[in-house]
């Protein structure tokens, strides 16, 4: 499927490790311009040397995904370097502490649901009016199977990623006749550092969520990649308000 994407630009938020840069490899291997946003430099500036080093085209914004003057910025600069914004994968996201309803605090619910749920609000926010200029567009948000079933312990998570759902599904709608298409990509346990930064302080965690899986492996962040790439592609010219899961057939179970 290369050159899905050729003369696109493209913009991934969360960019500088995980599901994020893998994303946007991908994008550049389908020979879209990057944007590569990140709130911790070193690792979107690798991610950019990353496209470069295969001949692909990329810059790097340094963004707060939850402050709106640095998502602002950042589609700025976007359009000003490249003149448009065709993709958007909004993918920055945190785990957040494992609690229960009773036990999470107020500063871990705002942090989370302030990167998790407004910033892919705040995203949408400034990358439609940019799409509607150009009569097109393509968004897909990073949800997860959180985002379509309850999880123990993770009240604030699980609220984040079924409000990003919800909001896909309706920016989908709002914008389906102006010839923009939303979707969302549901993973399920991915092998990434933030998956690996949980299991340093439960080891087990990982044992259990293989043993959950129908396939029995954590999936890779280039499956998530491969899927939005699709999503933002024009095979998936009919797909809007979709909330697609990637995670080996957890949900099916």
């Amino acid at each position: 499927m290369a050159g899905w994407l050729t003369g696109k630009v493209a913009l991934v938020t969360g960019a500088g490790s995980g599901i994020g840069r893998a994303s946007a490899l991908a994008f550049a291997r389908e020979g879209a311009k990057v944007v590569v946003a990140d709130v911790v430099i070193e690792g979107g500036e690798e991610t950019v040397s990353l496209i470069k080093k295969t001949g692909g085209e990329a810059l790097f914004v340094k963004t707060d995904v939850a402050k709106a003057a640095d998502v602002e910025a950042l589609i700025n600069s976007a359009v000003a370097a490249y003149g448009r914004l065709d993709c958007a994968h909004n993918n920055a996201g945190i785990a957040g502490k494992s609690l229960s309803v009773i036990e999470d605090t107020e500063e871990n619910w705002d942090r989370i649901l302030a990167i998790n749920l407004k910033g892919v609000w705040l995203c949408m926010r400034y990358e439609i009016p940019q799409m509607l200029k150009q009569g097109s567009g393509a968004i897909v948000n990073t949800a997860s199977d959180a985002g379509l079933i309850g999880v123990r312990r993770g009240g604030a998570y699980v609220a984040s990623k079924h409000g990003v759902v919800g909001l896909t599904k309706t920016a989908a709608l709002e914008y389906a006749k102006a010839g923009i298409r939303v979707n969302a990509v549901c993973p399920g346990p991915i092998d990434t550092p933030m998956l690996q930064r949980g299991a340093s302080r439960r080891p087990q965690i990982i044992d259990k969520m293989v043993a959950a899986q129908p396939g029995g492996r954590l999936g890779k962040p280039e499956e998530i990649a491969e899927a939005a790439v699709w999503l933002c592609s024009e095979a998936a010219s009919f797909v809007t308000g979709h909330a697609m899961p990637v995670d080996g057939g957890y949900l099916a179970q």
